[in-house]
């Protein structure tokens, strides 16, 4: 099962480019940038990268994210991880951004978003992975400072597929983000969210009801309300289900209790993803083989779930299409 799930060929939806950052990768660019961090050696960022709830991730990871400076940084970030993606037969990915994170400190929209395209760019020449960039807003930040971030974008929006929302979801609901998910529709973002993770399944309601959003990002917590999986089943709503971040983040104790089967069961489209993989201890490989283990998954079911990830992704139809051949043949010579 575990070289199935190496050969098979998926696309990743829920990754953010800023949790991909690797230790190794982390200290170098600090070095080179002379940036001073609390960390004298690899194994003490190591170390720094084990944690026990969503903020204290969320802490590591902004600190983490502030040594990227330069156009060559995001560059470099984003190869890494198509590299990546390359050696596990992902031939699509998402990348989730966040300006917000950058602008704040200093560094421009433009610095960003042309560091992470270009190497997009050639990593889609050069070793045969696709991709397309969603530009998430922060949620514990405000509105407003949402709208800036969208102002700042639209210079570049042919680089940008759709819009997300990510960060501290406790006490930031998707209702607050309203307006700049109206704004961001008539921009022609294709509107996505994170609900559903820590927030309850009113989260995903209001997701859905409230934004427009097209795909839920995690999504767990939907199953609290069986009216809430219906409506998702109703509007073919797919779910980015993030397997070892929820247990990192104690989303899910155990991952023989993850509820990734049951969603399955029920009728919703769910995908698996990695999330931030440098952090959560596995790129989205071993996110398949650790929930194929827990959950003892049927070779049609991880079928189904790598299925889910081409027809849910943001690809035009023909492109979509031609993965899904692709994934068609390897099954059907594989079962």
């Amino acid at each position: 099962m575990k070289t199935f799930i190496e050969n098979l060929p998926k696309a990743e939806l829920h990754l953010h480019i800023e949790g991909s950052f690797e230790p190794e990768l982390m200290f170098k660019i600090a070095k080179r940038n002379k940036i001073e961090i609390p960390y004298n050696s690899v194994e003490e960022i190591e170390e720094a990268y084990k944690f026990n709830c969503l903020q204290d991730f969320l802490d590591i990871y902004y600190q983490g994210a502030g040594v990227l400076i330069t156009e060559q940084d995001f560059y470099d970030l984003t190869y890494s991880y198509l590299e990546k993606c390359a050696t596990q037969n992902v031939r699509h990915t998402e990348i989730m951004f966040d300006p917000q994170t950058h602008t704040e400190r200093g560094i421009s929209f433009k610095t960003v978003i042309n560091g992470i395209s270009k190497a997009c760019d050639d990593a889609k020449e050069k070793l045969g992975v696709s991709s397309l960039l969603i530009m998430s807003y922060l949620r514990h930040l405000s509105e407003e400072d949402a709208f800036k971030t969208l102002e700042q974008s639209i210079p570049y929006k042919d680089k940008i597929k759709a819009v997300g929302l990510d960060s501290s979801e406790k006490g930031n609901p998707p209702s607050k983000f309203k307006n700049v998910y109206e704004a961001s529709i008539k921009v022609g973002y294709i509107p996505l969210a994170h609900a559903g993770e820590e927030g309850p399944a009113e989260y995903v309601w209001e997701a859905i009801d409230i934004l427009d959003i097209k795909r839920i990002d995690h999504g767990n917590n939907s199953l609290q309300d069986k009216n809430l999986v219906n409506e998702l089943v109703k509007r073919d709503i797919a779910l980015t289900v993030c397997p070892l971040s929820n247990t990192a983040l104690q989303v899910v104790d155990n991952l023989k209790n993850h509820p990734l089967k049951k969603m399955l069961d029920l009728g919703l489209k769910v995908t698996v993803n990695s999330d931030d993989p440098a952090y959560f201890g596995g790129q989205v490989n071993k996110n398949y083989i650790e929930i194929q283990k827990a959950l003892d998954l049927s070779k049609f079911e991880i079928y189904t779930l790598a299925k889910n990830s081409f027809q849910y992704s943001l690809l035009e139809n023909s492109k979509k299409q031609q993965y899904l051949n692709e994934l068609e043949l390897y099954y059907t010579n594989n079962k």
